[in-house]
This record gives structure tokens, sequence and C-alpha cells, in this order.
């Protein structure tokens, strides 16, 4: 199934505001310098921008939470933060949407991973990052676990999303899935490390074909190759299913069974301007959708839908419920 019937995909929507899912991972904030170049720098070959305006969103996996919260959903997040302006601004980002901030832990030491980009003329000019990337500390994880913990009858799935920046470790995901062990939470994962090892046992996985060739060892040439790995990793790992990305041709999801099965979905987008945020928007939309009780063909038709709308817009961009439903 490639596609979904409008009345099923309008019923899984409907269950949206019903359906609780919490993000796990990496929180950050997106600053974006919008301007316009018209000469180039005397002082060194480099574009002048001239600004026009700046705009701070949520990213990283706060970006994932942000696609649940535009499509109705009831989302939770859990992650490390710094004690800066810019974690406190974050905070009262979620707090302006009503987002419950106790699985937000603050670290000494760590800033808050920020992300500028300046963008003149709809392109990105250059990005410069503030961050850390080593571990959070103990006393962080139990934290982020105890969270997990206190909502364990209150959602129907668990985004880990890994940007490695220190939160996400190989004992992180086993204690969430001791957590959700005997319940029904699909635990979902967007991988960063290509150590899939880390992420072993997951429900659903979703690297881009980048990530999957990396951590399967094999390059992608042809539609043969695209089943082995798919294979490959699926057995390797011990997943349930595997959703690769690929950019213009679209998705291909693999499940297990007795055999493997493969269903590819096109590409919807009419139009690309920028994928910033395209991976957070396909595991947002899945993990809600898995939550809301689709099945995992239902759930990757609907999250190829948002992604063709997202990536037709220029910045981290969210699509909402209306979107949705109007492209159905």
């Amino acid at each position: 199934m490639r596609r979904i019937v409008k009345k099923r995909a309008l019923e899984i929507i409907k269950n949206y505001p019903r359906s609780g899912v919490l993000v796990v991972g990496d929180v950050m904030v997106d600053h974006f310098i919008w301007g316009r170049v018209s000469r180039i720098s005397p002082e060194a070959p480099v574009p002048v921008v001239d600004v026009q305006k700046d705009s701070v969103m949520l990213g990283g996996c706060a970006n994932v939470l942000n696609t649940i919260y535009a499509m109705g959903g009831k989302v939770f997040v859990a992650g490390v933060i710094g004690e800066d302006d810019i974690g406190r601004g974050l905070i009262r980002q979620l707090t302006e949407r009503r987002i419950d901030t106790a699985g937000i832990r603050t670290e000494k030491g760590r800033p808050t991973t920020l992300k500028t980009r300046i963008v003149a003329h709809g392109q990105q000019v250059v990005r410069f990052d503030h961050e850390s990337r080593k571990p959070i500390t103990r006393a962080s994880a139990d934290s982020i676990l105890d969270y997990v913990r206190s909502l364990r009858d209150r959602i129907g799935a668990i985004v880990i999303s890994d940007y490695s920046k220190g939160v996400v470790s190989r004992e992180l995901v086993e204690g969430i899935q001791a957590v959700a062990a005997g319940s029904k939470i699909f635990l979902c994962v967007d991988p960063k490390s290509s150590d899939f090892g880390v992420y072993s046992g997951v429900h659903v996985i979703t690297p881009n074909h980048y990530e999957a060739e990396r951590a399967a060892g094999m390059e992608i040439t042809n539609g043969d190759d695209l089943l082995k790995l798919g294979e490959t990793l699926l057995a390797e790992f011990d997943f349930q299913a595997l959703l690769i990305t690929r950019g213009e041709e679209g998705m291909s999801l693999f499940e297990r069974g007795r055999r493997t099965r493969h269903t590819h979905f096109p590409a919807q987008a009419k139009e690309v301007y920028d994928v910033t945020g395209a991976g957070d928007t396909v595991i947002g939309v899945l993990a809600l959708s898995l939550a809301a009780r689709a099945n995992l063909k239902e759930a990757t038709a609907l999250a190829n839908h948002a992604a063709g709308i997202v990536v037709g817009k220029v910045g981290t961009s969210t699509v909402s419920r209306e979107e949705l439903i109007g492209v159905l």
C-alpha cells in the first residue's frame, strides 16, 4: 500500500489529539538570519549580507516535538539544556505552547545547542554552531528515564531523536526499552550514529539512505542492493521495521515477517526548496500516526505526504494538520 485511502487517513488524523508521544533526544534552537546580498566584501572574497530579519525556533528533537504539536498531538519532551539565555528562551517557547518541561534537565557548564543559519535570497550562505558533544551526566540520564517512567500509561509512542550531541547512548536506549517493555508503546528512532547497535531492538528506525549505507557498510546502486541492505539491517539489529528516506526517490519501508516485506513510497514534493527538518517531520508524523493506531504502511503514507509539504518551505518548518488534510 503506497497510498492511503482518504477516509482512513482522516480517521487516523482525527485520533491525533487523543494520542500521546514522548520525544527524547538532543534539544536545540535554530536561529535564522534572513537577508540579501548585493556586494562582495572588500576585506575578503565573501558575500556581505544585508540583514532584513531574524527568527528563533525550536530545533533538533524539539523540532520533532513541534511537528507533533502542530498536528494536534499530545506531546512530551525529555532532553538536556544549558544554564544560558538560549536554554531559558527554549523553556519559554515550550511553556507558551503549554508543553510540559519537567523532562528537560539543565546541566552546568554545558551550552544549549544553537545552530545559526544565514540565508540570503532563499539560499543558506553559512551556518555556525554553539554546542557540546560530550555525553550527558548519569544524573541527567537517570532523570530522563524517571520522566519516561512517569508517562508510561499516557503515551502510545516514543521518538528517540539522535543528533549526536551527547544525550542518546546505548544505555539510555536500553533503559527506555526496559520502561516500555510489556506495553503497546512504539519505539521510533531517528539515528545519527553509524553503529546501529546503539538502537538494537527498537520497533522502527528511520535513517536516510546515506546513514543506512554507512550502517550496513554497503552502497545502494540499484533495487537489488536496496533490498539486500534492508534485509541485512533488519536481521542484524532486530528492528521490526526500517524506513529509509531517499530524498527525491521517496521512501522505502521494510517490515519483518516470515520474509522481509518491502514497500516503496514515491516522493510527494512538487518543488523542493529546503530539506532542513524533513527527517524530523517524517518521524514526528510517523510516531503520532502509530500512537493514533495506524499500521506502519498507513503511518508511512501520512509521513510521506507531510514530508512533501515541508520540503517546499524554506527554513526549519512544520506542517499543520490542516495542510496535511489538504494534500490528501
